[in-house]
């Protein structure tokens, strides 16, 4: 299989370095001057054991010419540009007829959960997976991947439900290119126990590292309350800290830990926005679709839009403001 990842920041990136170092034909889909530089030199990709630079066909979407039959598409891009991505793709043409959204495999290795049913809107054949890779993307032509022995763990299946012989491929090539790939046909039952944990993003790109426990608490116990009420099955902590091992932990890359996360990254690099409505967001929606009050998940919500229009640095915000606006 021949594989665009659409969206070489963190997560894209240390996907398609490492399948292309395993031999996998790989394109990189980026924009501005991280796709000048990935053109120019070529996409560094740092590890605990040492970096390479990969040298890959780059582009910022799909060309005139149609793709293979056998590509698989890799989205990669947080949830706020998932739209974007998935219209400028679904038709794009495929060589023997067709297009992508009608023959292709759309793997959607991102946070959150809401951009499968996105993609299933367009895309005939969705392939969601759960990502634990902890990896940073700050500066152009460079990704950081803190894993270690493996630098992740990508459970992937088939949306809504299932697996099929086009995920036990993609594992396959994963597993090659050194990642822990299961397949899983209840992979969106991974992904919302994911999300749970990604409900700190938000808090961490605000505070820091600074985090009161009892505040992560909250955020986290009211997404449990809000998909108990919505009848969501999902991994537990122990569930998945039993499934990790010790298969993926960090290490530092020149002595240096990882910065942060997604979101964090985001607020960081002053990218202009964050995922943190599809993340705490969601856990908004269900507690008003369901009569579940999250007033912590709003709150995170509305103070990282506003850390993104004020441009308040990453950990920057104060956490009496936060507590004001819970309250």
């Amino acid at each position: 299989m021949r594989y665009v990842i659409i969206g070489a920041g963190a997560v894209g990136g240390t996907i398609g370095v490492r399948l292309a170092e395993a031999g996998r034909d790989v394109t990189l889909v980026a924009r501005g001057a991280h796709l000048d530089v990935i053109r120019e030199r070529g996409l560094t990709l740092r590890q605990p054991d040492g970096e390479v630079t990969a040298r890959l066909a780059a582009t910022d979407g799909p060309g005139d010419e149609p793709l293979p039959a056998d590509t698989v598409l890799i989205l990669t891009v947080k949830s706020q540009d998932t739209a974007g991505a998935l219209a400028a793709w679904v038709d794009a043409p495929v060589a023997g007829g067709g297009t992508a959204g009608e023959r292709l495999p759309l793997v959607t290795a991102q946070n959150g959960v809401a951009n499968e049913r996105a993609a299933l809107r367009l895309f005939a054949d969705v392939h969601p997976v759960c990502v634990w890779l902890p990896a940073t993307h700050l500066d152009p032509g460079v990704v950081v991947a803190n894993g270690y022995p493996h630098p992740g763990m990508l459970h992937i299946g088939r949306y809504p439900s299932g697996a099929d012989d086009t995920d036990r491929v993609i594992a396959a090539d994963l597993d090659a290119a050194g990642f822990v790939a299961p397949v899983r046909a209840d992979v969106m039952r991974w992904k919302y126990g994911k999300l749970l944990s990604n409900l700190g993003n938000g808090l961490q790109a605000l505070l820091g590292r600074d985090i009161p426990d009892e505040l992560a608490e909250r955020v986290r116990a009211e997404g449990v309350a809000a998909f108990a009420a919505a009848g969501i099955a999902h991994t537990t902590p122990e569930e998945e800290k039993a499934e990790r091992g010790d298969l993926v932990g960090q290490r530092p890359v020149d002595g240096e830990a990882r910065s942060g996360g997604s979101t964090w990254q985001s607020l960081a690099r002053g990218t202009g926005s964050t995922e943190v409505d599809h993340l705490n967001g969601e856990v908004a929606l269900l507690g008003r679709l369901h009569g579940v009050p999250t007033p912590a998940n709003v709150a995170v919500q509305r103070a990282v839009r506003r850390a993104v229009r004020e441009r308040i640095a990453a950990g920057a915000f104060p956490l009496a403001e936060l507590e004001k606006m819970i309250a």
